[in-house]
């Protein structure tokens, strides 16, 4: 497959120019709103076209696959653009700043009948695919709560509009409790339907929150709660699963590398849980073409981005109005 890069982030320097490339993908563009900074990374990455013209890049009949990687604000009209010029997208989360503009994405998608997938990293690591396996198999029996830790400190280099800027969804709410929300949707099989929460700032935020809490019910009557911050640089992350017959501590395992410990807590005692140590953003670039082959779904569909984007505006919504809010999916539950 050929892909262009619709964006010169982070992300694609650190984790998807690799994938893309591990997974036999070759990388044709890269665009930039800075047509010096695409320049750049053109050179550090060995792309051979590079650009600051969305429409240019997307004209080109040999692009199968687009990555779209900018800021929040701008996913919504690229993601049209290159659906409208027949791209498979795989899109950062959250997909859009409204639930309106994510549904009619996905559903854009689909009339067009070209693969969209949601970036959801974590469903592919094999500490959270550990997890849902012990509680699917009843090692911990009916599950009563779920406890999500992703407080951490957003570095120097990834601040910027994520602290600053609500225009371009910036906030930690849009940036992390989407990953929460789709980390309970994967371990439970189930989706939230309604929550409690408050934000708040606590040493970054400007103008945006970049600490929350929140506790949400699931249909099976089982409780999960979620906090997530950008101002806690010493509090590790990670998940623990309460049931009947056991609990899981899994220990910093909210991240984007292989890592982690999980532990199987039972009345037989405490065992540790083996698990794969893949590239998260391999296993999901694998995913991925093997979708647009015709091979089952991507990992996280763009179905999976509407609805932990309903939940992180429900997070949102409840947090400002202080008050138990029903997480609306747009009509695609």
């Amino acid at each position: 497959m050929r892909w262009a890069l619709i964006g010169a982030s982070t992300i694609a320097r650190q984790y998807m120019v690799g994938a893309i490339r591990a997974g036999h993908g070759e990388i044709s563009h890269v665009l930039s709103a800075s047509a010096e900074r695409a320049g750049t990374f053109a050179a550090a990455h060995h792309i051979p076209n590079f650009g600051s013209d969305l429409e240019e890049i997307l004209a080109d009949p040999d692009i199968d696959a687009v990555y779209i990687s900018t800021t929040n604000e701008k996913h919504l009209s690229q993601a049209f653009a290159a659906v409208k010029a027949v791209k498979h997208v795989l899109c950062e989360k959250p997909l859009a700043l409204t639930l309106e503009d994510a549904v009619a994405m996905v559903r854009a998608a689909d009339e067009a009948g070209v693969v969209f997938a949601t970036n959801h990293h974590l469903r592919c690591s094999g500490s959270h695919r550990a997890v849902r396996a012990l509680i699917a198999s009843g090692r911990i029996g009916r599950v009563l709560s779920l406890r999500l830790h992703h407080a951490v400190h957003l570095p120097p280099h990834l601040q910027g509009w994520r602290i600053n800027a609500p225009d371009a969804g910036g906030g930690v709410i849009p940036d992390i409790t989407v990953h929460d929300a789709d980390v309970a949707r994967f371990l439970l099989g189930e989706d939230p339907v309604a929550v409690v929460a408050q934000m708040a700032s606590s040493g970054l935020g400007e103008g945006v929150e970049d600490s929350a809490m929140s506790v949400w019910t699931m249909p099976s009557g089982a409780m999960v709660m979620s906090h997530e911050s950008f101002t806690h640089p010493f509090a590790g992350s990670g998940l623990e699963v309460h049931g009947t017959d056991g609990s899981i501590f899994a220990r910093d395992v909210m991240t984007q590398n292989p890592i982690g410990l999980v532990d199987l807590v039972t009345a037989s005692g405490r065992e540790a849980i083996e698990f794969e140590k893949h590239d998260l953003y391999e296993e999901g670039v694998r995913r991925f073409h093997a979708a647009v082959a015709g091979e089952g779904e991507p990992a996280a569909t763009g179905l999976d981005g509407v609805k932990s984007l309903a939940v992180a505006l429900a997070v949102r919504d409840a947090a400002i109005r202080g008050v138990r809010v029903d997480v609306n999916y747009g009509g695609l539950v």
